[in-house]
C-alpha cells in the first residue's frame, strides 16, 4: 500500500478523520502541518509571521517530498498543499488522494475561532473563507482520486466512506 493523502479546506476534518482511518488501516498517521511546526520549532502563525506564506509553503513542499522515503501512512495535508504544481504531482504519484469536501460556512462553524489560521485571522473570515475555498476547489478536484462530501457527517461517518472507497479501489486493482 502507498500513502493515503487527505486534502481539503481547513475544517474539512483531515486530521480527525486521518487518525480514525490510520487506526482502521493499521498505518501510522502523519499530520503534515504538525511535522512542519515541529521541525521549524514554531507554530504555523509564527512561520507565517517570520517567513511569510512562501516560507511556509516551501517547508510544506519539503515535508511532502520527504514522505516519498517513508513507509505507507495516512497523511493529513494542510489546506494549501495543492497550490504548488510539484506538490500536486507528488500527491498523485505517492498514493491515493482523498478530497474531503466541505463548504466554507461549515468549515468556519467547525473551526470556530480563526486565531491560529493565518489566512483568515486578519479580516472578515466569513468573507475570506469562501473566496479562499473557491480559489482552491479546482485544484482539490484535479488531484483527487476520491471525493467525499463531509457536509453534516461525523468524523466516523466520513472515515467509513473513505475506508469503503479505498477498499473498492483495492478490489478493483486486484488481478483476476
Amino acid at each position: 500500500m502507498s500513502h493515503v493523502f487527505l486534502i481539503g479546506f481547513m475544517g474539512a476534518g483531515k486530521s480527525t478523520v486521518g487518525q480514525i482511518l490510520a487506526e482502521r488501516l493499521g498505518l501510522p498517521f502523519v499530520d503534515l502541518d504538525a511535522r512542519i511546526t515541529e521541525s521549524a520549532g514554531r507554530s504555523v502563525v509564527e512561520i507565517f509571521d517570520v517567513e511569510g506564506e512562501q516560507g511556509f509553503r516551501g517547508r510544506e513542499s519539503e515535508g511532502l517530498a520527504a514522505l516519498a522515503q517513508a513507509p505507507s501512512s495516512v497523511v493529513a495535508c494542510g489546506g494549501g498543499v495543492v497550490l504548488a504544481d510539484e506538490n500536486r504531482r507528488l500527491l498523485k504519484t505517492m498514493g491515493c488522494v482523498i478530497y474531503l469536501k466541505v463548504s466554507a460556512g461549515e468549515a468556519l462553524a467547525r473551526i470556530g475561532d480563526t486565531t491560529g489560521r493565518p489566512l483568515l485571522e486578519h479580516g472578515d473570515a466569513g468573507a475570506m473563507a469562501p473566496t479562499l475555498l473557491a480559489a482552491r476547489e479546482m485544484l482539490y478536484r484535479m488531484v483527487a482520486d476520491v471525493i467525499v462530501d463531509t457536509s453534516g457527517l461525523s468524523a466516523e461517518a466520513v472515515a467509513d466512506q473513505v475506508f469503503d472507497a479505498l477498499d473498492a479501489a483495492r478490489r478493483q486493482n486486484r488481478p483476476s
